[in-house]
C-alpha cells in the first residue's frame, strides 16, 4: 500500500509538472522563447510571440514572423476528445519582407481568416479573404488530412493585382469569378463542378512592347471553363474569345489512368502575342482545329490548319506523349506567306507542297519519306538585289523545285531538282548524318547563259557552262568538280579555303569568245591554278600549243615594219599570271621557228576591264615593241618601230654605197653601221 501511494504520488508530481510547465503562465514564459527560437530557424525572419496562451482547453497565440506581419489563432480543444474549434486570422501587410519564407519577391498584402473546426479525424476549414481585391469565401473538409471536399466561391479578383502581388509583370487586366464545388474529391469517387469566368479582360500593350517588343491593338478579352467531375470522368467546355484569338475545347479527360476524348480549336490573329508563352517569334494569323483521343499509352492527333494560306492536315500517334509516328499533308501554301510569319526577308513567291509518311518519329530511329515540290516561284529580284548590294539588277528569276527525302535512322537522303531561269541543280543523293552533323552530296549544275550572271560577275560572258562532282562538309569541307568546256575539261577541287584546278585542251578561241574578248589567238592551253579563295589570292600556270593569231592590230603592224606574215606561224610557250584579288600580273613568252612574242607584269584589272602591257616582239629577227593600255576589248595600240626604222637604214645606206662606190667600199665601211 506504501508502494502504490508513492507510486501514485510520482504520477501526480509529474502531472503536475507537465500542467504547470505547458498550461500556465509560468509554464508558457518558460517555453515560449524555446519556440520562438525554433520558428526563426525555421523560417529565417526575426519572428517572436507577441501572445503565447496555452491552457488546459484553450489557446491564444499571436506570432508576430516581422513588423505588419502576423498570424494568429484564437479557440478551445480537448486534448482528451482531440477535438478543437480555432478561429485564425492572417494579416500580411507587407509581403514584400516575406521573401526568406517565400522563396519568391511578392508584392502588396493579403489578408484571410477563419474557422478550423473538428477532430483528428474530421477536419472543417472555413475562411474569407480579399486576395487581389476579391470576395473569396472557401470551405474545406478533411479526412484523416485528406481533402474529401472543397468549395470555394472567388468574386471579382483582379487579374493585374493577382500578378503584381505574385511579382509577375501586369500583362493583363480582367475580373475573375471562380466558384469551385467539390462534394467530393476522393480519386475514383469524383463528384463536383468548376466554373471560370473570366470578364473585362484587356492586355497590356504597353508591357508587350517592352517586354517582348511586341506591337499589338487593343485586346479584349473573356474567358469560360465549365469542368463537371463524376465518378472518373471530368466533362468539361472551354473558350476563350478576343479580338486576337478564339480558342475552344471539350470533350472528356479521365484523369487516372489518363484517357482523352476532346476536341480542339485555336484562331490566333496575330501569333506575335502569344511569344510570351510559346517563345516562337513569329507572326500573323493561324487557324487550327481536330480532335485529341487515347490513353497515355497510345493517343490520336488528328488536326488540319491553313497555315500560309494552305490546306494543312495531319495524323500524329503518340506514346507516353512522345510523337511515334506521324502522316502529314500541305497544300498550296504561299511561300511569302511564310517568310512574312517566321519573320524573313520576302525572297520570292511560290506555292509549296509536302507530303510525309513518318513510319518512326523517334529521333534516333527515323523511318519515313517526305516529297517536297515547289511551284510557281519567282525571286525577288529587287528586294535581291538591294539586299545584296548587286551593282547592277537582278533579272526577273522564276523556279520550281522537287525533292525526295528518306529517313532512315539518323541519315537523311534526298533527291533534288531545282530549275531556274538562272541554273539548273540536280541532286541524285544529299545525305545528312544528324548525329555528326556532316553533309554529302553529289551534283550537276548547268547554265543555259552566262549573260544573266552579269549581276554577280560583274562582267558580260557569252554561251553556257555546265559541271559535276561531289560536297563534302564534315570537319573539313570538300568540293569537286568536273566541267567539258571550250572543248576541253577542268578539274578542280576545294579544300577549306585552298582551290586547285587542272586545265586540260582547253581552245582559247572558245574561252575568248566566253568572256567577249577579242579573238586574236587560236591554241589549246594546260594549265593549272592555285587560288585561296580567303584571302583571294593565287597563281596560273599554262602551257600554249600549236598557237595561231587571228587578225588583230598588232600583227598588222608588225607586218608593215618587219615585213613578215606572223599568221602563218604556229607558236607555242609559256603563260602565267599572280592574282590579287581583282589584280592580275600575266607574263606570256611565245615562240615559233623564227619569231617570238614576250611580255612581262601586264596587268589586268578584271573588275575594271583595264589592261597596261608591254609587248616585245621578234619577227624573223626584227624587233617591234608594242604597247596596250586602256579597255581589254579595245585597248589603245602604240607600235615603237625605231629598232626596225634603224635597221631598214643602214641598208639602204650600203645598198647606196654599193650602187655608187662598189661592193668592195660598202663592205668596207659595213663596220661604221
Amino acid at each position: 500500500m506504501k508502494f502504490l501511494a508513492w507510486f501514485f504520488g510520482v504520477i501526480v508530481v509529474l502531472v503536475g509538472a507537465v500542467y504547470t510547465l505547458l498550461f500556465t503562465s509560468l509554464g508558457n514564459g518558460l517555453v515560449k522563447p524555446l519556440i520562438e527560437t525554433e520558428i526563426q530557424k525555421q523560417i529565417h525572419l526575426p519572428s517572436r510571440l507577441e501572445r503565447f496562451s496555452l491552457g488546459l482547453s484553450d489557446i491564444d497565440i499571436l506570432l508576430e514572423l516581422n513588423p505588419n506581419n502576423t498570424v494568429s489563432i484564437k479557440g478551445t480543444y480537448s486534448l482528451f476528445a482531440q477535438s478543437f474549434d480555432i478561429n485564425y486570422a492572417v494579416k500580411l501587410k507587407e509581403l514584400a519582407t516575406l521573401d526568406a519564407l517565400t522563396k519568391k519577391k511578392l508584392n502588396d498584402s493579403f489578408f484571410t481568416d477563419g474557422n478550423v473546426k473538428g477532430d483528428m479525424k474530421d477536419i472543417q476549414i472555413k475562411g474569407e479573404s480579399d486576395v487581389a481585391k476579391s470576395n473569396t469565401s472557401y470551405s474545406i473538409e478533411l479526412q484523416d488530412f485528406n481533402p474529401t471536399s472543397i468549395i470555394a466561391n472567388v468574386s471579382d479578383l483582379d487579374l493585374a493585382s493577382l500578378l503584381h502581388m505574385l511579382g509577375e509583370k501586369k500583362y493583363a487586366d480582367a475580373a475573375v469569378n471562380l466558384k469551385v464545388n467539390f462534394k467530393n474529391i476522393t480519386p475514383h469517387q469524383l463528384d463536383g463542378d468548376i466554373l471560370l469566368l473570366t470578364k473585362k479582360g484587356e492586355l497590356n500593350r504597353t508591357v508587350m512592347k517592352k517586354d517582348f517588343g511586341i506591337t499589338v491593338p487593343k485586346t479584349l478579352f473573356k474567358m469560360n471553363l465549365d469542368a463537371k467531375l463524376k465518378g472518373d470522368d471530368v466533362d468539361f467546355r472551354y473558350k476563350l474569345d478576343s479580338n486576337l484569338a478564339k480558342i475552344t475545347s471539350s470533350g472528356n479527360v479521365k484523369p487516372e489512368p489518363l484517357a482523352v476524348d476532346l476536341k480542339y480549336g485555336v484562331h490566333v490573329a496575330e501569333l506575335g502575342v502569344l511569344k510570351p508563352v510559346t517563345n516562337a517569334d513569329v507572326r500573323g494569323s493561324l487557324k487550327l482545329s481536330g480532335t485529341l483521343k487515347g490513353t497515355k499509352k497510345s493517343m490520336k492527333l488528328l488536326g488540319k490548319s491553313d497555315i500560309a494560306a494552305s490546306n494543312t492536315t495531319f495524323d500524329v500517334h503518340l506514346k507516353e506523349f512522345a510523337p511515334k509516328s506521324a502522316q502529314f499533308s500541305i497544300k498550296h501554301l504561299k511561300l511569302q506567306k511564310l517568310l512574312y510569319m517566321i519573320k524573313q526577308p520576302h525572297y520570292a513567291d511560290a506555292l509549296l507542297n509536302i507530303d510525309g509518311d513518318i513510319k518512326n518519329a523517334d529521333v534516333k530511329n527515323l523511318d519515313g519519306t517526305v516529297k517536297t515540290t515547289l511551284s510557281k516561284g519567282l525571286l525577288d529580284s529587287r528586294y535581291l538585289t538591294k539586299a545584296y548590294k548587286f551593282k547592277s539588277p537582278m533579272p526577273r528569276t522564276t523556279f520550281s523545285l522537287k525533292a525526295d527525302t528518306k529517313l532512315n535512322k539518323n541519315l537523311i537522303d534526298t533527291k533534288l531538282d531545282l530549275l531556274s531561269t538562272l541554273a539548273n541543280l540536280h541532286n541524285k543523293k544529299i545525305r545528312f548524318n544528324m548525329k555528326d552533323s556532316s553533309l554529302e552530296s553529289d551534283y550537276q549544275v548547268s547554265i543555259k547563259d552566262l549573260n544573266r550572271l552579269y549581276f554577280v560577275t560583274e562582267r558580260h560572258l557569252k554561251g553556257k557552262f555546265s559541271a559535276n562532282g561531289n560536297l563534302k562538309k564534315a570537319k573539313d569541307l570538300d568540293f569537286t568538280m568536273h566541267s567539258n568546256v571550250a572543248k576541253g575539261t577542268i578539274d578542280a577541287k576545294l579544300h577549306n579555303d585552298d582551290f586547285h584546278a587542272d586545265i586540260n585542251s582547253l581552245q582559247t578561241l572558245d574561252i575568248l569568245d566566253m568572256l567577249i574578248y577579242p579573238k586574236i589567238f587560236k591554241s589549246k592551253i594546260d594549265a593549272k591554278l592555285d587560288y585561296n579563295i580567303a584571302v583571294s589570292k593565287g597563281d596560273f600556270k599554262g602551257y600554249l600549243s600549236e598557237g595561231m593569231f587571228t587578225k588583230n592590230e598588232v600583227l598588222d603592224l608588225t607586218k608593215q615594219y618587219a615585213h613578215i606574215d606572223l599568221y602563218k606561224q604556229r607558236f607555242k610557250g609559256d603563260v602565267a599570271a599572280k592574282i590579287n584579288k581583282e589584280n592580275i600580273l600575266a607574263s606570256l613568252n611565245l615562240k615559233s621557228n623564227t619569231s617570238s612574242i614576250l611580255t612581262k607584269n601586264t596587268y589586268i584589272n578584271s573588275k575594271t576591264q583595264q589592261i597596261k602591257s608591254v609587248i616585245d616582239i621578234s619577227a624573223n629577227g626584227n624587233p617591234l615593241t608594242v604597247k596596250l593600255s586602256g579597255n581589254i576589248t579595245k585597248p589603245k595600240v602604240k607600235v615603237d618601230a625605231s629598232k626596225i626604222l634603224k635597221k631598214e637604214a643602214k641598208k639602204a645606206v650600203k645598198k647606196e654605197i654599193e650602187k655608187h662606190l662598189g661592193k668592195e667600199v660598202g663592205n668596207l665601211l659595213k663596220g661604221f653601221f
